[in-house]
């Protein structure tokens, strides 16, 4: 295929590459990266006019740290403003426990990395520029999908300058879990459920305030706190569809059982003025059945939606952008390869997936589960998580489920000279 090019063609333009990516989250723009970087015309399509959009994942594990290490952009990437995570405490009931201790891995760099996602975005788009063959449309939302036959032959979409046809030899949804081109190519999802949503909010923080909780758990509640340097982020936890429940109980009662829990918030909470100030995220753990037609494949959140139990959403994304890249960049320098070619990735992908969130299900069913059902009864911490607290050299072990993942990629992708 041709170089990616306009056609002036009235009323609609049409873009032609090698690849278009739809969703400039953490997995396509990742992607996006690594195909620029192999020399891959590839473009990548996102919705809005920028990445500034408060509450999502900011948590970059290890994993993505070494891919960043390894693409050589790591020096640039720590000098952005973030805060650096190594031991993970709660409270459970009563009692104080360790969770994970990051330190403990062997690993280049041992910690998480707390960064706005839009930094981390920007942070690739700015680099990327450097790569002719890369292109990011801002303000450009993919609306269907192109077919030829029963093979996916692109996208239409809608941007700033009126409809656009980006023909591609393959499209890519990184478009989330609400994904249209996964809805437009009618690929079946597999629901695994969710026992509690999240109410995100953000509390003020005092120059002397300092805290190493990083969850608290109470009987019938659960709430994380992130110290994000000038401020607190919030995940207060609750049951299943209970979102109005809590909102008839007024602001008021929120903020008060929230400063109960966490009394470093009595300051801060006051930055929660209005329910506008409280964000709700439905948890959905999900994945597909295919991640693959003809033409098309299906990576991060549009192929499997995570639960924030780890917060290891966004490393997933970044996981699956790299074995994507190291399984195809090669292989697109001629064409798409079959559908047989892309399922590689669902193949190479599919069981660190499973495995995460089964972690993810056993964390809400005996964990997450019992403390919203508990009612007044005094919680304990469970046997497993007493064991972890009471032998260090443990949470050197979940702290690699957490910091690493199920089977890390590392970058083998090809560099265009």
């Amino acid at each position: 295929m041709d170089a990616g090019h306009f056609s002036e063609r009235s009323p609609q333009r049409t873009l032609t590459v090698r690849c278009c990516i739809v969703g400039g989250g953490p997995a396509g723009m990742m992607l996006g990266y690594l195909l620029g970087r192999a020399g891959i015309d590839t473009v990548v399509l996102e919705k809005h006019a920028d990445f500034f959009r408060d509450f999502r994942g900011d948590t970059v594990h290890p994993s993505t740290l070494q891919v960043m290490d390894e693409l050589g952009l790591i020096d640039g990437f720590l000098q952005l403003p973030h805060q650096q995570l190594q031991k993970m405490d709660g409270q459970f009931g009563g009692s104080s426990i360790r969770i994970a201790d990051l330190s403990r891995l062997n690993a280049k760099y041992p910690f998480i990395a707390f960064m706005p996602q839009w930094d981390f975005l920007n942070f690739l788009r700015e680099h990327g520029k450097r790569f002719a063959s890369l292109k990011v449309m801002m303000n450009a939302e993919a609306t269907d999908l192109i077919w030829s036959g029963d093979a996916v032959a692109g996208v239409k979409a809608e941007t700033a300058e009126g409809p656009v046809e980006i023909r591609a030899d393959l499209t890519v949804a990184c478009d989330g879990r609400h994904s249209i081109v996964r809805e437009k190519a009618a690929l079946a999802v597999e629901e695994i459920g969710a026992p509690m949503d999240v109410l995100w909010f953000r509390a003020g923080k005092g120059k002397d305030e300092s805290e190493s909780v990083f969850a608290r758990v109470e009987a019938g509640r659960m709430m994380v706190t992130f110290d994000r340097g000038d401020y607190w982020q919030c995940a207060y936890v609750i049951a299943k569809n209970q979102y109005d429940a809590v909102k008839a109980r007024g602001l008021d009662a929120l903020r008060s059982e929230i400063v109960r829990m966490a009394p470093v918030l009595q300051s801060g909470i006051s930055d929660v003025k209005t329910w506008d100030d409280v964000k709700l995220l439905t948890v959905a753990i999900n994945r597909l059945k295919r991640w693959t037609r003809p033409g098309l494949l299906c990576i991060g959140d549009a192929a499997h939606a995570m639960s924030p139990v780890g917060g290891v959403g966004v490393n997933l994304a970044v996981q699956d952008a790299v074995a994507t890249a190291n399984l195809l960049a090669a292989k697109l320098a001629g064409g798409c390869p079959r559908e047989s070619g892309l399922d590689a990735v669902r193949k190479r992908r599919e069981f660190p997936v499973r495995m995460t969130q089964a972690m993810q299900v056993m964390v809400q069913n005996n964990i997450i589960s019992v403390a919203l059902k508990a009612g007044d009864a005094r919680l304990k911490p469970p046997l497993a998580a007493r064991i972890i607290n009471s032998v260090p050299w443990l949470q050197g072990i979940t702290a690699r489920f957490i910091g690493l993942g199920v089977r890390p990629e590392h970058v083998h992708s090809p560099q265009a000279g």
